[in-house]
């Protein structure tokens, strides 16, 4: 990734979509490698689907805001990210919409029926993550989406947790609109994200930020195609650069293969923790190595800070930007320690972090 950005630099440094010279070419092969890669991923119908974003958190906004229109309801989960949840509670104050939030149970996990009971003659979208950042619950997507069956309402699913990790398609799960960031599974660095919008809606969703496109500049309105209509300004493909070659190295290795991977690596982490007494752990373990855990008589962030000073473990504690899913799991307000792995991590790292949790509990 990091020989990909620095080549891009130094050899080509162009904006796409600005010009008709090689370097700008180069950059427009990029951009168009990385949507390919990207439509192939989660099995869209065509690479014009995807639309490229700095993050997670700005596609996840521009579905919301591209989608919902003033009187219309949108149902969402208890467990999803503020990249959700701020946005659909800011329209939900600004009296643009009313908002449904589906609790979740005590293992972090939304029942499809609830959300499809919720559903009204105004629903306009339905926003329910692929799995839970917090404890790594996965949730009933391809459920949800065979159960919205022909309802008006766009399907989003904020696959943050997911993609790169897990198989996923669109298409046969009904999903409409899927956002992800590139930093996380997806191989690539920060400041990048991206945006898949089924064709059906296509010209349904209106753009939410705007701005110069390198196309049809005679015109004051934002292009009608996508993806052009959901990307003003440069993209910065540098870093998309750098992204393509963590794509390709997912592709290389497998999906099926990091799924097996990160599922072992669940299973370890979750026994580990569980045979440790005074740990609770949250959730149960699924296909996605991240665990979520409270020690008696020690605050999550004082566990970090020891963890990382004491064995340069680096976890995350608080709340997670998740704040509605802790109410559920009786976390809430001090929130969880969460120790996750990755497609590079090893079986012995986490035996390392699962030792360093033993020696504390043993203090």
């Amino acid at each position: 990734m990091l020989d990909a950005i620095e080549r891009f630099l130094r050899t080509c440094g162009a904006a796409s979509g600005r010009g008709q010279y090689r370097s700008a070419s180069e950059a427009d092969a990029v951009v168009h490698s990385i949507r390919r890669a990207i439509a192939s991923l989660i099995q869209a119908p065509s690479s014009q689907c995807i639309a490229l974003f700095s993050n997670g958190t700005t596609a996840c906004n521009a579905a919301i805001v591209g989608v919902v229109q003033n009187g219309d309801h949108v149902v969402t989960t208890a467990v999803e990210h503020n990249s959700v949840l701020r946005c659909l509670w800011h329209l939900k104050t600004m009296g643009r919409i009313s908002l449904t939030i589906v609790d979740c149970d005590q293992s972090g996990t939304v029942d499809a029926d609830s959300v499809i009971n919720a559903l009204t003659e105004k629903t306009r979208l339905v926003a329910v993550t692929s799995a839970s950042n917090v404890t790594g619950a996965e949730q009933p997507i391809v459920e949800i989406g065979h159960k919205l069956g022909d309802h008006p309402a766009a399907f989003l699913c904020d696959a943050a947790q997911s993609f790169g990790y897990l198989p996923i398609n669109v298409m046969q799960s009904r999903i409409d609109l899927l956002a992800a960031p590139g930093h996380k599974g997806g191989g690539g660095p920060q400041g990048t994200g991206f945006l898949y919008v089924a064709p059906s809606w296509h010209e349904r969703i209106a753009p939410s930020v705007f701005g110069g496109t390198g196309s049809q500049s005679e015109s004051l309105s934002m292009p009608h195609t996508m993806p052009m209509k959901l990307e003003p300004g440069n993209l910065n493909v540098p870093a998309l650069a750098g992204w393509e070659a963590g794509l390709k190295a997912i592709s290389k290795k497998g999906e099926s293969s990091i799924a097996k991977h990160g599922a072992r690596l669940a299973e370890q982490l979750h026994l580990g923790l569980r045979s440790i007494r005074g740990v609770r752990v949250f959730g149960q373990a699924g296909r996605l190595p991240i665990a979520s855990i409270a020690v008696d008589e020690l605050s999550p962030h004082d566990l970090a800070a020891i963890l990382d000073a004491e064995y340069a473990i680096e976890t995350r504690a608080g709340l997670h930007c998740a704040a509605r899913i802790h109410e559920f799991l009786g976390s809430y307000p001090n929130g969880t320690l969460r120790i996750s792995g990755g497609a590079t991590t090893t079986s012995g790292e986490i035996d390392q972090a699962i030792l360093a949790m033993q020696s504390l509990a043993d203090m």
